[in-house]
């Protein structure tokens, strides 16, 4: 519910915070003192069209912030959760004008769009009057109500479900029909290229693995000549190894003769016989490494090219090969055993069709009931709200050929206002006067089912006698054991029945300036502000016993 309305720079609000409670609440006083504004302001924070001539006269911005208690499981919270908004706590809703028109919403202090904040305030606050246009003038909204008065909304749901199997199997088969016609027109070609990809069996990553191997038998090959050169040098015929070897034989041999002479050459000779036997031996291992067949090479570039012209060829690269192979088998396949599968595919969605036309023709009857019950918990309430002759009607016309996810129904609700009149939409046919107490009955019929937690009505009793006031009051107060119920009203009958009255009236806030102010009032202020809605300027004696009595006979 709502519990507590702040309002700052708002036409002739200057600042005004308001604490609501739970049950039925009414804001009264005198025309022209403000509580339109009020209103104005609570839609504004609600997600209403901004507009810069709400913001205070001489102000920069004016805002409007409502904070709601709401249930852990209210559909709000999986809403803002859906949206990533943090939903811990109250639900916050601000919205701040600027002079120049522009505005800002939050949730929660976190920055919205408009969009988001209006279906926020629309999930928490149902605003009500006279011209109300939104909850009575759309049929989908009246189908909801109906299958939430018949508890039908599991039913509607299980029926949507069927509607999307049964279109998803539908699609399926025409998108098998358009694989098997596309087939068809290029089946020699599909087969000659999966006859190709096939014989080529390219292997992951084989592209990179040749190229590689490749380039390394390349450079191979441009040294394999200075290697067989050194090797020759230090290994053939001509090599230096066996004289140097002989000569260092003597040298040994000669060494202990005179040892301070020979004894550093003798060693580095040796040292350099070394050196020159590891080199030889290093060269004949590299040259073993380096060996390969010249025909791999050849082998190698030509599997190389065979890939890297098929990539050309099909647009792909290559280790896409393969998946495309596979997918024009597939499409082959498909062309082999269409008709086979197109028949399976057919068969599963006649099941579809007639498990969702089975769900929709047992909604459909289900609603049927639902409306009935609904017209006759309507036309109770109407001969109390002066509308004893009038008739409100659930038309719904069902084709079973119309499949969408919420059924085979069209569903309306019209009224016949007077006997002989052709009965049509309540939105076209009733008053103003007339549709606010249709959507009165409506509202108490449907008790606490597929309403917002707060209910706000503005003026509905407007041009009654006392008589439908009363009843309009026993009705309002009777909703309001169910959600939290706002009302502005001129009616005493109506404002006796409320558990918390707030008084609204305008005052000197500055030289040439005027705010308007809204006070909670007493049991005996209430009883005084009663008087005067029933006196008019002029509080009587007679007025204020009036007033005690409706009040007692309010509790």
């Amino acid at each position: 519910m709502l519990v507590t309305l702040s309002i700052r720079d708002i036409v002739l609000i200057d600042r005004l915070d308001l604490d609501f409670s739970s049950g039925m609440s009414v804001l009264t006083g005198e025309t022209g003192a403000g509580k339109s504004i009020l209103l104005d302001s609570l839609s504004l924070a609600l997600g209403a069209r901004g507009d810069a001539d709400l913001v205070r006269h001489g102000e920069a911005q004016g805002q409007v912030t409502a904070v709601f208690d709401v249930a852990a499981n209210h559909p709000v919270r999986s809403f803002l959760q859906e949206n990533d908004v943090d939903d811990d706590g109250d639900v916050i809703l601000r919205r701040i004008q600027t002079a120049d028109g522009r505005t800002r919403a939050f949730v929660n202090d976190q920055p919205v769009s408009a969009g988001l904040l209006r279906q926020a305030g629309g999930l928490l606050v149902e605003i009500h009057g006279q011209h109300d246009d939104r909850a009575l003038v759309d049929p989908d909204s009246h189908r909801a109500l109906i299958d939430v008065f018949g508890g039908l909304t599991g039913q509607a749901e299980k029926t949507a479900a069927a509607y999307n199997a049964f279109r998803s199997a539908e699609k399926a088969v025409i998108d098998h029909e358009k694989r098997i016609q596309t087939a068809r027109q290029e089946a020699d070609y599909l087969r000659s290229s999966v006859k190709e990809l096939s014989d080529l069996k390219p292997e992951p990553e084989e592209e990179d693995r040749l190229a590689a191997r490749r380039t390394d038998m390349m450079q191979v090959e441009k040294i394999a000549g200075d290697l067989n050169e050194a090797f020759e040098t230090l290994n053939g015929s001509a090599s230096p190894i066996p004289e140097l070897a002989s000569l260092l034989r003597r040298l040994e041999r000669k060494a202990d003769q005179v040892p301070q002479l020979l004894a550093q050459p003798v060693r580095t000779l040796a040292e350099a016989l070394d050196q020159l036997e590891e080199t030889r031996s290093g060269l004949e291992n590299a040259l073993r490494e380096t060996e390969f067949d010249p025909r791999e090479l050849e082998s190698v570039e030509e599997r190389l090219f065979a890939l890297r012209a098929a990539s050309r060829k099909y647009s792909v690269p290559v280790d896409e090969l393969n998946a495309l192979c596979a997918r024009m088998a597939s499409d082959l396949a498909d062309l082999d055993a269409g008709e086979d599968k197109l028949a399976a595919l057919a068969e599963a969605a006649a099941k579809a069709r007639v498990d969702y036309d089975r769900k929709a023709a047992t909604l459909s009857d289900k609603r049927s009931k639902a409306a009935r019950a609904l017209e006759k918990a309507v036309e109770v309430e109407l001969p109390d709200l002066k509308l004893e002759r009038a008739r409100f009607l659930v038309e719904l016309a069902s084709d079973p050929e119309q499949r969408s996810r919420s059924g085979i129904d069209q569903l309306e609700f019209h009224v016949q206002t007077n006997p002989g009149t052709r009965p049509g939409p309540m939105m076209k046919v009733a008053s103003g006067g007339e549709l606010s107490r249709f959507l009165l009955a409506l509202k108490v019929s449907l008790a606490d089912k597929g309403s917002a937690p707060t209910l706000v009505f503005d003026e509905i009793d407007t041009g009654v006698g006392g008589a439908v006031a009363e009843a309009i009051g026993v009705r309002l107060a009777r909703l309001a054991d169910s959600v939290q119920v706002l009302t502005v009203t001129h009616a005493p009958q109506v404002a006796a029945r409320a558990e918390g009255h707030f008084l609204i009236a305008k005052e000197a806030a500055k030289p040439d300036r005027v705010a308007t102010r809204v006070q909670r009032i007493d049991e005996d202020h209430r009883s005084e502000e009663i008087a005067r809605m029933l006196a008019g300027s002029v509080i009587t004696e007679e007025a204020r016993a009036a007033a005690r009595k409706l009040l007692t006979a309010a509790e």
